[in-house]
């Protein structure tokens, strides 16, 4: 037989899976492991939204669709996009598909392999694992923990080369949890615009904000005609992540082309579940406000007890459902780290460097769990810690 192509040589997936496996593997020979390591939620979505999707099951919603999304739903992400952000999206601008596809997606609608494409560090691993096997060239821009991670325009202007085509910001971002202010997306905003770029606008935490923090969308320069492409979905602000649902908003010609991209691959996403994101949108918005609230005492509840551990530092994230804490005090690496944790306390989670390089010193942990699972894991990782120096003490003694 002859041998697989380039391209699959180049295919690295999400780590976060390919940990959640492992911790599976653990689970199946009867082990208990506590799982942080991916986006998921120990909260259900409501229960409109799953009594809308079984509706449309039962109304036989199961034949194909257009592959932009069925209309109900693309003038519900028009609705409200007006409502959050102001303005409203020509339908033709709308596009109706897996969130994470739509990284893939744009990357290969804009750029060629060569060119580039500027993106956080750390940032969400799908935007290095799509460059790794397009041959298109990844360059990172620092967030750092001395500035909160925020973004920085700056940063990213050192970057820009004539061989550069998209800047990426994720804001709140995944994995840190920081929100960058207004006047510094408008800055990478005025960038990608004086510099002829497209600026994938990654807005799937949008909504998850904790402690006064403001979400600012740069599409409000151009309204997604010109360059910006908006990402967004439903797997964490409803909950919603075995949906696998969610669209992009951006200029017509893009959103044609990657139309085309994603029905090449994958036809159309369901109609039952595109029905279940139109009861999301278009239902009363309370229940959302409230689920926040409970995820912001997961969030101060798990800061707390990280805190407690020897050698782990954390602050509170202004968006998002991560914790990023800080464990260089512990002498080990973020993968030693993890590593350490998962076979000592059995609890999942994730090193900083599969976020990038600027991840070292850190590791991502989400925490829309329960109170219990939070308090016994952080117990179980301290206790960890503290045989870590009982044995480091007793290697030196000796």
């Amino acid at each position: 037989m002859k041998g697989l192509s380039r391209i699959s040589d180049g295919l690295i997936g999400q780590p976060m899976f390919k940990l959640l496996s492992r911790a599976k593997e653990m689970e199946a020979v009867g082990q208990k492991v506590y799982h942080f390591e991916i986006g998921d939620s120990d909260f259900r979505a409501h229960q409109h939204i799953i009594d809308a999707t079984k509706a449309a099951l039962d109304a036989d919603m199961t034949h194909y669709v257009p592959s932009c999304g069925i209309l109900e739903l693309r003038e519900a992400v028009a609705e409200h996009t007006f409502d959050t952000l102001g303005w409203r999206p020509d339908l033709d601008q709308i596009l109706v598909m897996p969130s994470n596809a739509i990284i893939d997606c744009v990357m290969r609608v804009v750029a060629d392999p060569g060119e580039e494409v500027i993106y956080p560090d750390p940032g969400f691993s799908t935007y290095i694992a799509v460059t790794n096997y397009t041959g298109i060239k990844k360059v990172g821009y620092p967030l750092r923990e001395t500035s909160h991670f925020h973004i920085d325009a700056a940063e990213i202007a050192h970057r820009v080369t004539n061989r550069s085509k998209m800047i990426i910001i994720n804001n709140p971002n995944n994995p840190t949890g920081s929100v960058t202010p207004q006047d510094e997306i408008e800055r990478v905003a005025l960038l990608a615009q004086s510099e002829g770029l497209y600026l994938l606008s990654d807005e799937i935490y949008s909504q998850v904000l904790y402690d006064g923090a403001q979400h600012f969308s740069p599409s409000l320069l151009d309204l997604c005609r010109e360059r910006t492409i908006i990402l967004n979905g439903f797997a964490k602000n409803y909950a919603m992540p075995g949906w696998r649902l969610g669209y992009a908003i951006g200029p017509k010609e893009v959103i044609r082309k990657m139309t085309v991209l994603f029905e090449t691959m994958y036809s159309c996403l369901p109609a039952f579940i595109q029905y279940g994101g139109v009861a999301a949108l278009k239902s009363d918005q309370s229940p959302i406000r409230e689920r926040l609230g409970r995820y912001q005492i997961c969030r101060d509840h798990i800061v707390e007890k990280l805190n407690e551990i020897p050698g782990v530092t954390c602050s509170p994230p202004d968006g998002a459902c991560y914790v990023f804490p800080n464990i260089t005090g512990t002498g080990l690496s973020s993968t030693d780290f993890a590593e350490y944790v998962l076979e000592e306390a059995q609890v999942a989670l994730l090193p900083g460097t599969v976020f990038g390089e600027n991840g070292e010193g850190h590791v991502r942990m989400c925490f829309t769990r329960s109170a219990e699972t939070i308090e016994i894991a952080c117990e179980r990782m301290k206790a960890a810690m503290k045989k870590l120096a009982r044995d480091r003490h007793e290697v030196f003694a000796g």
